[in-house]
């Protein structure tokens, strides 16, 4: 299981998720800001569990270059 979490409030619309794991997240065009496709959001912190074990290395690398880190991303 693949738990990826992004805080969205804090992102600057870089890009580099939607980049790294487009199957993942994509930027919004209403704000600029990234989406995690398919989440569940509890205050804020936008939260995606995928059986998935591939999803783990794409969303890892979005994770390590996002500017501001606000995507976490374990493998439980």
């Amino acid at each position: 299981m693949v738990i990826i979490t992004l805080q969205r409030d804090k992102c600057i619309g870089c890009n580099y998720c939607a980049e790294f794991a487009p199957e993942y997240f994509r930027m919004s065009k209403k704000d600029g800001k990234s989406v995690l496709l398919k989440s569940t959001d509890k205050k804020g912190f936008f939260t995606l569990k995928t059986p998935i074990p591939d999803a783990f290395e794409p969303c890892d690398k979005a994770a390590k270059a996002c500017p501001v880190k606000i995507i976490s991303v374990k493998e439980v």
